[in-house]
């Protein structure tokens, strides 16, 4: 469903309530006309992450601004992979210290590139880091590391990049600051039939091409790209909501989650997307094997996985790696999922009371080995011995 209205505005509508959220902020927004970077949207922006945050929630940010510091700083024109990444890096730490001054929590900068998402090792390390920076208190500001970038600094722009923060960190929504209102049928400015677009229920072909006609001149992105991200993370069960950053007013609506712009739901619930996420990722190829007690907890309960069921360990893998659940006798696999330890530190609390871990690690990552929203259970079809196990049995 599409709905349009008539008039250039966009009605106020309730934003679903959220308890982690990804904010998106474009270079657009962020300069102050003269190749510089401008304090005027950034605070308004600040402090609506600051009024989150004594809300209780959390956020992180993904904030481009740093080539467009960099050419006010140098300036330079430069448009070359070699001149745009010198911009990166130049521009950097004025952007990072732009939002240092605006909020009181300590940032934290996490630069990702295209070869941390796809090394399945570097994409769990840089989920764990993003967590526990949230449970620290700091502001994460995310960036791709576009100095070290090879396929023109994308993975493709920010707005990709945001999407795929957000199902790192499993967000409940994607918040994206424009410098428009929402989405429109046309150009909302070239235009005069173009038509606000408060809410898109699936992002067609069609709306594809209502969102041509490319970025700012300080942007890679634009709508398209915007869409391209809320297509991905309705598809990872995330909400995303497109909001005008200029407007001082559309800002503080969004405090109390009234939203003034386009808003596109998540397709299905988010757990269900997670476990279909879940059953699909490649395994590590290490197993956990469990004793009956536990094996009817997983199936008949959906519980977590608690050291006490554990009856041994399987292969060699990190913390967060995915693994296979069986039997102690056989290779049915029960299960899957993402491990709280790592094997050596589970094949020595194998047995234990969750109480126990602490004394026997000296650390404690959480009672369970494998909490039940990061576990599968999986049908007799795919539970069946994969061909690994098949032949190691011969």
């Amino acid at each position: 469903m599409i709905d349009t209205l008539p008039a250039k505005t966009f009605p106020e509508q309730p934003l679903p309530r959220w308890q982690r959220a990804v904010l998106k902020v474009g270079s657009s927004l962020l300069t102050d006309g003269k190749g510089g970077l401008g304090k005027r949207n950034a605070a308004a922006l600040a402090n609506l992450i600051a009024r989150f945050r004594d809300q209780g929630r959390e956020v992180l940010l993904v904030s481009s601004g740093a080539v467009a510091a960099g050419r006010g700083l140098m300036l330079s024109n430069g448009v070359g992979l070699a001149q745009r990444q010198a911009l990166a890096a130049v521009g950097q730490t004025p952007m990072l210290a732009l939002w240092q001054g605006l909020v009181e929590q300590p940032v934290a900068q996490v630069l990702l590139s295209h070869d941390d998402l796809r090394n399945r090792r570097r994409y769990l390390n840089a989920r764990a880091t993003l967590r526990e920076l949230l449970r620290i208190g700091a502001l994460p500001i995310v960036n791709e590391n576009d100095t070290v970038a090879i396929d023109e600094l994308k993975l493709g722009d920010n707005d990709n990049l945001a999407a795929v923060v957000a199902t790192l960190v499993e967000a409940d929504v994607l918040l994206i600051a424009t410098d428009t209102a929402g989405l429109y049928t046309g150009h909302p400015v070239r235009d005069p039939d173009a038509r606000p677009m408060p809410r898109v229920d699936e992002i067609t072909p069609e709306v594809m091409l209502m969102a041509q006609g490319g970025a700012g001149s300080l942007g890679t992105g634009g709508m398209y790209t915007k869409l391209e991200a809320a297509t991905k993370t309705a598809a990872a069960g995330i909400d995303t909501a497109l909001f005008c950053g200029h407007d001082a007013d559309t800002i503080a609506a969004l405090a109390e989650d009234r939203l003034r712009g386009t808003f596109i739901p998540a397709h299905g619930d988010r757990l269900v997307a997670r476990k279909l996420w879940l059953r699909h990722t490649p395994p590590s190829g290490g197993a956990i094997r469990v004793d009956a007690g536990a094996a009817e907890a997983l199936a008949g309960q959906g519980a977590s996985l608690l050291p006490g069921g554990i009856v041994s360990v399987e292969g060699d893998f990190c913390r967060d790696a995915m693994v296979d659940v069986l039997p102690e006798h056989g290779h049915r696999r029960l299960a899957r999922g993402l491990v709280q330890y790592d094997s050596a530190h589970l094949e020595r609390i194998a047995g234990c009371h969750s109480r126990e871990i602490e004394s026997v690690l000296g650390f404690h990552n959480g009672e369970s080995v494998i909490r039940r929203d990061d576990l599968v259970l999986l049908t007799p079809a795919a539970a069946a011995p994969s061909p690994e196990l098949l032949t190691e049995t011969l």
